[in-house]
């Protein structure tokens, strides 16, 4: 990978997360309006879609993009991922942007600490004390005992768990199929999913607000283009520390659309979670090298 590639991967991985943050910002704005599992349902048939016509252009036809020796986990990765949407944009619309990403941020660190029961990973004394030291920022995020700590923010944290849970089934397919495989089943699943339960929920959706989710169809694909780019043409341990400035971008869409509130205890927490999520990935990329 030469350096020309590796910077072009750091500049589309700090697209896509100024892309996804407008995408969060749209969910929040749409689910106060409308039904959680309505938004995600139209979000979910446009990036089904997506990934359907993908998955035909690279594989060749959908059989073969559908090939796979372990269903059971495809579909489950699937479901986790559209019930982890579900649960973030509730998050998004109880405790705003800001708050949701803080403790979101958090993910990484669920990666590491499940790995090992997950996918039978070693988990070092070094990357157990970044776990340790990151959610000692997620506690500074909660504040136990203020009113901060109420029972919705458990909804960006459980939301982390299943990104998290996600993420690692997504490590354990990789072994047997291909990354395309992997997607096709993503996005077909979660459509699928979202659709029997978000029909029951379908309601007319009034002349502005049908451009909002207009672009917020829009921003899934182009998000997720740019993100596949992105790990094309760049090492993933090299760009992944610029994922968290999607966590930047959404609390600033939240202060400057939505009058959200940045107290001091969330970006010194935001801080500990981000400083010891970048830690692990520095430690995973010197144990790779």
């Amino acid at each position: 990978m030469t350096e020309t590639n590796t910077r072009l991967g750091i500049w589309l991985m700090i697209g896509t997360s100024f892309v996804f943050a407008a995408q969060d910002a749209l969910s929040r704005h749409l689910a106060a309006e409308y039904s959680v599992f309505l938004v995600v349902m139209i979000r979910y048939w446009f990036f089904a879609a997506f990934v359907i016509a993908l998955a035909v252009r690279r594989s060749g036809s959908l059989r073969k993009a559908a090939a796979t020796s372990q269903p059971t986990v495809q579909i489950f990765r699937g479901l986790l991922l559209a019930g982890e949407i579900c649960v973030m944009v509730l998050g998004f619309t109880l405790l705003g942007l800001v708050e949701s990403h803080a403790i979101f941020a958090c993910y990484p660190l669920l990666v590491a600490a499940l790995s090992g029961p997950v996918l039978g990973e070693r988990v070092g004394p070094w990357r157990w004390a970044a776990i340790g030291v990151g959610f000692v920022g997620v506690l500074v995020i909660l504040r136990p005992g203020h009113t901060v700590f109420a029972p919705a923010a458990a909804i960006p944290l459980l939301s982390a768990f299943l990104f998290a849970l996600y993420g690692l089934l997504t490590r354990y397919v990789a072994r047997k199929d291909s990354a395309i495989t992997s997607f096709f089943w993503t996005g077909t699943v979660g459509a699928v999913a979202m659709t029997i339960v978000g029909i029951w929920t379908w309601e007319p959706i009034t002349g502005p607000d049908y451009a909002m989710m207009a672009t917020l169809c829009v921003t899934g694909v182009v998000g997720h283009f740019m993100l596949i780019k992105c790990y094309e043409v760049a090492e993933a341990s090299a760009v992944q520390p610029f994922a968290y400035l999607q966590m930047v971008f959404a609390a600033a869409l939240g202060l400057l659309v939505f009058g959200e509130v940045l107290e001091m205890n969330v970006v010194i927490g935001a801080s500990i979670v981000v400083a010891a999520g970048l830690f692990t990935l520095w430690r995973n990329r010197r144990a790779g090298a």
